[in-house]
């Protein structure tokens, strides 16, 4: 990977592209440190170092995406999550609404247009979060049990309050523009690269909490058996990636005039991991909601007594139960919905192409479904431990929740996006630095 890297700074326009990938990069990093107008500041700092005492915090894998923005009420406070949250709506709507099944279909055009749409979406829903978060700001809720919560938003008057989200709305579009810009004229998918750096941002101040809270060695031991928990959890994961089922496909040769056409062969890959991260958010995102419930009720009831006690913390065995079971479920169900074996086949038979032993059409789709089913058994299971394994073998060097950055969630963005950008850069180092055929 380093030499890829090496390389690809030799080359000059690789090199531009890596540079203003760097540039968006730091902007990015700035604005999750300018507070938002109305915000006392120093009151903030005093409840986030109470709150990263405490390990526990409501709003933690939202702020593990903004890269502890959200907690600090910057500018970018609300990060990514609004844009990821439309792009997921939008995919699941897409099997609902005929009308954005045919534009999917539709090919480069149809794309524009859903992404149009993905944009529009995540201004809503930015303009929902920064409202909520206000909110939750303005009663001294983000930060319950801080001496000087209330304090946050001295000035709680509307006006302030309306500059308050339109400055998180404002946020939320650069920060998508940035995305885009990284997209286009940068190396990898801009959206990704800017949820790497957020996750990436808080593994220095979490590790070296757990150097800081450690007891033996002054705590040196701890920390280095946390870097290496870490590097045996990340190659784990990239072996797992890396894997798929490739199903092999021919194609009949045609006569059309005096060319031929077909004839060749190729493959079907299908991910042990068909998923990816998709349904560790979902199930963490589901969690949430009983947690923040019982944080916004009032009183002392038996059932909000109950949720605190087995679901707000994520080491208890009824939450680890739960959280198992729906990145399980979330699995298959996203599967389903992503990959379609009927239309695959359709595909296949439309353009002659058969599965080896296999009748085209619905025999075709048939065998699909029963090889995505088998794989999708490891895959979701192996989703399901790399979201709990870290957070309970890093339970005991203390400041290991589970929005930890050795977390399932953490460790999956990461290399996911760390093997895209590096393919990226190689195959387009492959483009330009290939040897003629006369030497």
């Amino acid at each position: 990977m380093l030499t890829a890297f090496a390389r690809a700074f030799k080359t000059p326009d690789l090199r531009k592209k890596l540079l203003f990938t760097l540039g968006i990069i730091v902007i990015y990093r700035l604005g999750a440190h300018i507070p938002v107008p109305g915000v006392d500041y120093q009151s903030v700092q005093q409840c986030v170092d109470e709150a990263s005492k405490g390990g526990n915090s409501l709003l933690g894998l939202v702020n593990l995406f903004s890269g502890g923005a959200l907690l600090q009420i910057t500018i970018f406070a609300l990060g990514i999550m609004p844009y990821i949250t439309a792009s997921i709506i939008l995919q699941l709507l897409t099997v609902v609404i005929p009308r954005l099944e045919a534009l999917k279909k539709e090919g480069q055009a149809g794309t524009a247009k859903i992404t149009q749409y993905t944009r529009y979406l995540t201004i809503a829903l930015a303009i929902l979060q920064g409202t909520g978060l206000v909110a939750t700001a303005r009663t001294g809720a983000l930060f319950s049990g801080c001496t000087v919560a209330g304090q946050v938003v001295p000035d709680r008057s509307i006006f302030v309050t309306i500059l308050m989200v339109i400055t998180m709305t404002a946020g939320t579009a650069v920060v998508m523009w940035l995305g885009e810009l990284v997209t286009d004229r940068g190396i990898g998918n801009g959206m990704s690269i800017l949820m790497f750096i957020s996750i990436a941002a808080g593994f220095p101040g979490a590790l070296w909490a757990i150097k800081v809270s450690g007891k033996l060695a002054q705590g040196w031991i701890e920390f280095g058996t946390v870097i290496l928990i870490g590097f045996v959890m990340v190659a784990l994961v990239v072996f797992v990636e890396q894997a798929q089922r490739r199903i092999p496909v021919q194609y009949a040769k045609r006569m059309i005039g005096r060319r031929s056409y077909g004839g060749t062969s190729t493959y079907i890959p299908l991910k042990v991991n068909q998923a990816g991260v998709i349904p560790v958010i979902f199930a963490s995102s589901l969690l949430y909601i009983p947690a923040l419930i019982a944080q916004f009720s009032t009183g002392t009831s038996g059932w909000k007594t109950w949720i605190e006690a087995h679901f707000v913390k994520g080491d208890h065995p009824y939450y680890i139960t739960v959280y198992f079971l729906l990145i399980v479920f979330f699995a298959f169900f996203y599967v389903a919905i992503s990959f379609n074996p009927e239309e695959v086949a359709d595909n296949m038979k439309k353009y002659g192409g058969f599965i080896p032993g296999i009748r085209a059409g619905r025999p075709t789709a048939e065998y699909l479904s029963y090889v995505l089913n088998r794989i999708t058994w490891p895959g979701s299971l192996y989703l399901g431990l790399i979201a709990l394994v870290p957070t309970m073998a890093l339970a005991g060097f203390g400041g290991a929740n589970a929005n930890f950055p050795f977390g399932g969630t953490s460790i999956l963005i990461i290399v996911g996006v760390g093997l895209e950008t590096v393919k990226q850069i190689e195959s387009q180092l492959q483009q330009r630095n290939y040897e003629g055929f006369l030497r």
